[in-house]
């Protein structure tokens, strides 16, 4: 893991009788990644914040530019000791991983339409590497409920959505929408394209991706 320094932040509580496991699950993290392609140079901040995680999970990632990440941990919540014993850190930190990748290629995006892609390839990388299943937020909303039309063109292409109604639910939208939506257009672009190359893993345009998902009519050519 010679690529990524850790950076124990714990002015707002100790990890110390977890920093072992934690280090260890990055480290298979790493090794998962490397085994695809070279892993990137990385400043990963570790922090303990009670009540700030997913609540079906006690942690949570955030990409903040090419180069850095963070990882929040609720040691209190009961969901804690499965997330970081069966495999959700592991599978969070190479989520997070990703989205530092695309940042440092196209970027996240700012339309709603990217931020639909960067989080479905985020996933989608994630099952690619480990084999694992969909997270619960990428299978929120049932494949049947996707088949019609979920967002149109107009709305895909706006910077001014929010993002909050559309992943978190706050608003009008069913909670993670946007999250099980995007791991959707992904997969299927992934069906149509067989193999996928590191480069394409990082890079590819979302519009690629939207292209597939009006074929599919997975999204709407309409406004």
């Amino acid at each position: 893991m010679e690529k990524w320094t850790l950076h124990w932040l714990e002015a707002s509580g100790s990890l110390a009788e977890f920093r072992r496991e934690l280090t260890d699950e990055f480290a298979a993290a790493y090794e998962a990644i490397a085994c695809l392609m070279l892993p990137p140079r990385l400043d990963v901040l570790i922090q303990r914040l009670p009540g700030e995680t997913i609540a079906e999970m006690g942690l949570v990632g955030r990409a903040f530019r090419s180069s850095m990440f963070s990882m929040t941990l609720d040691p209190d919540n009961p969901n804690f000791l499965s997330s970081l014993r069966t495999g959700a850190l592991r599978r969070h930190v190479i989520h997070e991983v990703h989205h530092c990748l695309r940042m440092g290629g196209p970027g996240y995006g700012w339309t709603l339409g990217e931020a639909l892609v960067s989080e479905g390839l985020a996933g989608q990388f994630v099952r690619h590497l480990l084999g694992s299943d969909p997270e619960p937020w990428e299978r929120a909303i049932a494949c049947a409920d996707l088949s019609s039309p979920a967002v149109g063109r107009q709305a895909l292409e706006s910077r001014y959505y929010d993002h909050n109604e559309w992943f978190f639910g706050f608003g009008d939208k069913p909670k993670w929408l946007g999250y099980s939506l995007g791991y959707q257009m992904v997969g299927r672009w992934l069906a149509s394209r067989g193999e996928v190359d590191v480069s394409t893993w990082v890079n590819v345009p979302a519009t690629d991706i939207i292209a597939i998902a009006l074929e599919d009519g997975l999204v709407s050519a309409q406004s």
